[in-house]
């Protein structure tokens, strides 16, 4: 484990689904399934063509709240009320992943392109509440989405964040390229990752943790 790679480490980012729980929980599905009918009922289309709206702007703008916002001219609040109200008695607690949280030197954050209450209900879902010193979202960044650059310059300056001094945690390989060209070490979250951009990848978050400390 690289753990010289991390000794310069004070401020440890980790975005939130997908990467602060498995996949295999299939949280995102409930999430995928209201964005596609917060679309369809907001642009008055058919469930498949507000589907394949969603992937699209996904692709193109980093997140389908940004499409609809760029495109449409949509308010942010509606659209992320609607679709992080999800279900969470399914999302286990992981004792392993905050003991190794907690032992990490230095400040801890969530950085989502979800709202920062999604973020404050599923950390508590997964028994992390009280594990971060700040938890910040899509409002947080000027509703900007990662992977633009100016979302993370407005999310590290509110957490006033030497990104130099920085390790960001993610499950999406192109979110993790600002962060690269900022000085920060990387790592890519349930897969494997080659791009440049990508110091590490693991597939087990809470092992990868307690191994550097």
């Amino acid at each position: 484990m690289p753990r010289q790679f991390f000794a310069h480490v004070e401020a440890w980012v980790f975005d939130l689904d997908n990467t602060l729980y498995p996949p295999e929980i299939r949280l995102f599905d409930q999430i995928e399934r209201r964005m596609t009918d917060y679309v369809a009922e907001a642009l008055g289309v058919a469930p498949d063509e507000a589907g394949r709206l969603r992937r699209h702007y996904w692709r193109r703008y980093g997140t389908t709240l940004a499409g609809l916002m760029a495109e449409h001219g949509l308010a942010p609040e509606p659209y992320l009320r609607h679709v992080h109200d999800i279900d969470l008695s399914g999302v286990p607690a992981d004792p392993g992943l905050g003991r190794a949280i907690a032992a990490l030197p230095g400040r801890k954050l969530v950085y989502t392109n979800g709202s920062r209450e999604h973020a404050r209900r599923v950390t508590a879902a997964r028994g992390l509440d009280g594990a971060f010193d700040g938890l910040y979202g899509f409002e947080d960044a000027g509703y900007l989405p990662k992977p633009e650059a100016a979302a993370f310059a407005a999310v590290f300056a509110l957490a006033d964040l030497a990104p130099e001094r920085g390790a960001m945690f993610e499950d999406d390989a192109r979110n993790l390229a600002v962060p690269h060209g900022l000085g920060m070490r990387t790592v890519l979250v349930g897969a494997a990752g080659n791009a440049p951009h990508v110091h590490h990848s693991t597939d087990d978050l809470a092992g990868f943790l307690a191994a550097l400390v």
